[in-house]
């Protein structure tokens, strides 16, 4: 008998989901642009009619008896208890949604599907991805960090996600390492996102080219429009050896590196991987993250400390939400 579920990776611009086998991971997949217009309600039905749709079609060569159910990875906090969702910060509309039981009734409704619905963070859930099927099954613990219009992060330990009391555990992104700079996001000063989110490492980019005497090539790269400067200019730029993007990276990876050091001194996790689009950039962000880690640690701290990419890419997420059903079966 082989164990299959749906995953879903619920995000502001798009839906992904798959259908993956408890040992083979992920089968099919598809992507669905995120139906915001009529808030909740409109995307539980949407989500209600994809998840519909991928059973039916996987249940002609998968035994149905064989479903654990449906697995959502979501952005926000989740209440795993309770099953709600609060607040998610790129889903306009929403505040407090009870959003695994209204889910289980849409589908019940409406799609025909009784199936039990698990509920987990989207960090969690890519970090859960990892673990089973990625870059973390050879660790016992890490911390997995996602790169990208944000910072967020999920913890493992033993095998296990560690949520915390409230279910908040693992918000890399809100961790303070600045507290008296300039940068403040989401009315907290100096924190990691504030600081190396997608836009602000374009920011801080734009500020390093105005403060350089030489001035930058990336302009040959972004149409020399700074105004539709990316991530991946930079990036382009400093593998063509450009000084001020080579910078850039540096700044970034010693800001990461300064977050991920603080984690290892207060939970003494020495494995770290790293998703997200940001985290493309590879060694220009990898090797100024990890000496930063290791100059801001303890000797007797050094031993296993690893920096590694995430294997799976934006398939993380589903496969996480999919291994929340097989961790509850």
């Amino acid at each position: 008998m082989s164990q299959w579920a749906i995953g879903i990776d619920l995000g502001g611009t798009a839906v992904k989901a798959a259908v993956a086998g408890r040992q083979t991971g992920v089968l099919s997949t598809s992507v669905t642009p995120t139906d915001t217009a009529d808030g909740p309600k409109g995307i539980v039905r949407q989500i209600s009619s994809i998840a519909g749709d991928l059973y039916r079609s996987a249940s002609v060569t998968l035994d149905p008896a064989d479903f654990c159910g449906i697995g959502l990875g979501v952005p926000g906090a989740v209440d795993r208890t309770a099953g709600t969702l609060s607040y998610p910060p790129n889903l306009p509309g929403w505040e407090v949604v009870a959003l695994r039981d209204e889910l289980q009734k849409v589908l019940e409704e409406g799609a025909g599907l009784k199936a039990p619905v698990f509920l987990d963070n989207d960090a969690n859930a890519a970090a859960l991805g990892e673990a089973v099927y990625g870059a973390g099954r050879e660790f016992r613990d890490f911390l997995m960090v996602t790169l990208g219009t944000g910072v967020g992060g999920g913890i493992v330990l033993d095998r296990q996600l560690y949520h915390g009391p409230s279910g908040t555990a693992g918000e890399i992104g809100f961790m303070i390492v600045d507290f008296e700079g300039s940068s403040i996001h989401a009315g907290i000063r100096g924190t990691i996102e504030g600081l190396i989110g997608k836009e602000r490492i374009v920011d801080l980019a734009r500020r390093m080219i105005a403060a350089s005497p030489s001035g930058s090539s990336v302009g040959e790269f972004c149409g020399n429009d700074l105004s539709r400067l990316s991530p991946r200019h930079i990036e382009t730029a400093a593998l063509n050896g450009d000084e001020v993007c080579l910078g850039v990276w540096e700044r970034v990876g010693a800001i990461l590196g300064t977050g991920l050091a603080n984690v290892t001194a207060l939970m003494d996790i020495r494995k770290f991987v790293i998703g997200g689009g940001i985290s493309g950039a590879g060694e220009l962000l990898f090797k100024p993250a990890l000496s930063q880690l290791r100059h801001s640690t303890l000797p007797s701290m050094h031993e296993g400390l690893q920096l590694v990419p995430a294997a799976l890419g934006n398939r993380a997420g589903v496969h996480g939400a999919a291994a929340l059903c097989f961790s509850e079966s």
